[in-house]
């Protein structure tokens, strides 16, 4: 665990001294957000952080890999190697986007190929952990490998539009994903775990990235950003649910025979809530699924007043009710966990709809006290004129 937690801290130092050093490039380079009226931000942001982030996590990898707990890890097989190669060229193909603004036909081809080849080079899903179903032939399990990489890089792509709420949820599920890759290490002969690295050094680089892009940020993690942590998190899932022996998760009374397949859907649930609404909106609008708009999650929570530092704590709650959640039921009953996930969800929908219930109250009040100004109603009228692409 020490090693795990070094690993971490440096991939958090890392990420935070190389953000200022990426900002300047970002702007030498043209990589900055013009303002528009859809934008959170009031003036021109630079944005191409993902590449502090690619940089802290690879000097976290490159740490591991001399540490003697986790040096095995790295000559047992490539797979490390061929995440960080992908990770690469997945940052890169953001870069290109954070400065030109692909196409995004262009840029889905991209996300693709990348992740044809990260499969092809041995990052698989070779069992699903439902009964015995095995993948039937190399070619299958190298589609739905390609599959769900771009699917996570497209939902965490969607739900970056506040500053630090895409960085947060990521680094809440990679830290839900991370105790559980480290349960399941613990059954091993060998405590090193290929996921759990990824997982603490995808939390690192979000927390250390999280300390410049906090609203107001100093720098957007762009198109670099959002797809390199969607990438990550699916290549820590990967590793662990993709090759795990079905027989052995059954046999374990610590580790429920549908936890594989349940933690990485809800790690990534509200990304993926969200990229699946708004596709279905724009599709049945007759727009492409890649259109902006102002219908996502994030801005509803803007529509109805929260401020952006309110909602993307929200936002953040849910995030971790719903991951922490599916964690707790590999140590306490259903009916325990059950009870504790509806206190949270009765706690956050109060918060949820506090504003709106506020103007709802206001209006029923005296009229000496109509004209009393609301907590959120400032945030409310900042976010109206502003809020960011995506």
């Amino acid at each position: 665990m020490r090693v795990y937690l070094f690993i971490a801290v440096v991939a958090i130092c890392a990420t935070y001294l190389f953000t200022p050093l990426v900002r300047h490039l970002a702007i030498r380079w043209g990589a900055v957000g013009r303002v528009r009226a859809r934008d959170v931000h009031i003036v021109p942001t630079p944005r191409m952080g993902g590449l502090a982030m690619l940089m802290g996590f690879v000097t976290a990898m490159l740490f591991a890999s001399k540490t003697a707990f986790l040096r095995g890890v790295f000559q047992q097989n490539h797979q490390a190697w061929v995440v960080m190669v992908g990770a690469v060229l997945i940052c890169l193909l953001g870069i290109a986007d954070d400065i030109w603004d692909l196409d995004w036909m262009l840029k889905l081809s991209g996300q693709l190929l990348i992740s044809v080849f990260v499969a092809w080079g041995g990052l698989q899903i070779i069992s699903l952990p439902i009964g015995s179903l095995v993948t039937a032939s190399p070619t299958i399990s190298i589609a739905l490998t390609a599959l769900l990489i771009v699917v996570s890089i497209n939902a965490v792509n969607f739900v970056d539009g506040l500053d630090g709420l895409a960085a947060g949820i990521v680094a809440i599920g990679g830290v839900a994903f991370a105790i559980y890759s480290y349960i399941l290490a613990r059954t091993s002969p060998s405590y090193a775990s290929m996921a759990t690295l990824i997982d603490v050094a995808m939390v690192g680089i979000c927390l250390g990235f999280l300390l410049h892009n906090w609203h107001p940020a100093k720098l957007f993690m762009g198109d670099s950003g959002s797809m390199l942590l969607g990438y990550l998190i699916t290549c820590a899932s990967i590793v662990m649910t993709g090759r795990i022996d079905p027989a052995t998760v059954r046999a374990s009374i610590y580790l429920p025979a549908f936890m594989p397949i349940l933690l990485p859907v809800l790690v990534l649930f509200l990304p993926v809530l969200d990229m699946l609404m708004a596709i279905s909106r724009r599709l049945c609008k007759g727009q492409s699924p890649m259109h902006p708009d102002r219908m996502h999650l994030h801005h509803r929570m803007l529509r109805i007043g929260h401020s952006v530092q309110g909602a993307v704590l929200i936002l953040w709650g849910w995030a971790a009710l719903i991951a922490f959640s599916s964690i707790m039921l590999l140590f306490f009953t259903s009916w325990h966990v059950l009870v504790v996930f509806l206190v949270g969800v009765v706690a956050l929908t109060c918060a949820t709809m506090s504003p709106y219930l506020q103007r709802r109250l206001a209006k029923g009040a005296p009229k000496g006290h109509e004209d009393e100004p609301l907590p959120h109603c400032a945030g409310s009228r900042y976010t109206a004129r502003h809020t960011r692409r995506r």
